[in-house]
């Protein structure tokens, strides 16, 4: 099971490119991951851990994510971490430029999002608006620094973190799924807005993956898999330069067709649907 790509940009306008015809989206050398400390951001940093490469590691857990970082220091990568939320706009910002200033970025992954469900009576306001905080607004506070020095040095790679559950709004957890809707419309845009200026843009939209936020989970989860076999499925749409890279594909196509059938269809198979505690 891999990554379908979506859209690819012209080989002459191709993205990421460096200076002397390498390109940065086979080998990126410094990257930047948030939500590191667990999960699909954790199984990332262990699979691009490196000699020659450089880690930037954020999240909201200080031992987790040192655990992480000493991990992949062992593979051999230089690494910085941060304890920050990505709700923290200033604070992020500060660091991530200071981070780009030190090495340029090549890779950027948005990865830190958060879930919630109405599984115990409904999403209160606090946590829709926390979801959207941490989903939406965590992911612009990582991109929006750093993308304008990626035009300004004509290459890099931005991965946004969506959802297969972006394609299809289900009552187990609207915030979410409409954050990552959000999260997706997004990326694409950016893909199309950036590739003339040499940045390339990726959206990564997962099926249920073992993590802190699908271990909560009471119900079924089709093709449920590891964080390791997730993680080399994103690096291997990245490297291709996928502009969408989603998985596992028969919950792909499901997500697709359910986001095309009418709502007379969709609505009574969706009010069975099981909620997320």
């Amino acid at each position: 099971m891999g990554g379908w790509v979506i859209a690819r940009v012209p080989r002459a306008n191709k993205p990421g490119a460096r200076p002397g015809g390498s390109c940065d989206v086979k080998d990126p050398r410094h990257i930047l991951i948030t939500g590191a400390s667990s999960g699909i951001g954790a199984a990332l940093a262990a699979l691009y851990a490196a000699p020659r490469v450089r880690l930037a590691l954020t999240g909201r857990d200080a031992a987790r994510l040192g655990a992480v970082a000493e991990a992949a220091r062992a593979r051999g990568a230089a690494v910085d971490t941060a304890t920050l939320d990505v709700t923290d706009r200033d604070g992020l910002s500060a660091w991530l430029l200071a981070r780009d200033s030190d090495a340029p970025f090549d890779l950027v992954i948005a990865n830190a999002g958060i879930s919630a469900g109405t599984g115990r009576g409904g999403e209160s306001d606090a946590q829709a608006r926390h979801i959207f905080a941490v989903n939406l607004d965590g992911v612009l506070n990582t991109v929006q620094p750093l993308i304008p020095r990626m035009v300004a040095r004509r290459r890099g790679q931005v991965a946004l973190m969506s959802s297969l559950a972006g394609f299809r709004g289900f009552p187990g957890a609207p915030a979410y799924c409409a954050s990552k809707a959000a999260v997706r419309v997004l990326g694409e845009a950016l893909r199309a807005e950036l590739a003339p200026h040499g940045v390339s843009v990726a959206v990564i939209c997962p099926g249920f993956v073992r993590s802190p936020m699908t271990a909560v989970n009471r119900f079924p989860m089709p093709f449920l898999m590891d964080a390791d076999r997730a993680a080399r499925i994103i690096r291997r749409g990245l490297a291709r330069d996928s502009g969408r890279v989603a998985f596992p594909w028969p919950m792909y196509w499901g997500a697709r067709l359910a986001a095309a059938l009418p709502g007379w269809i969709m609505d009574p198979l969706l009010a069975k649907a099981p909620r997320k505690p």
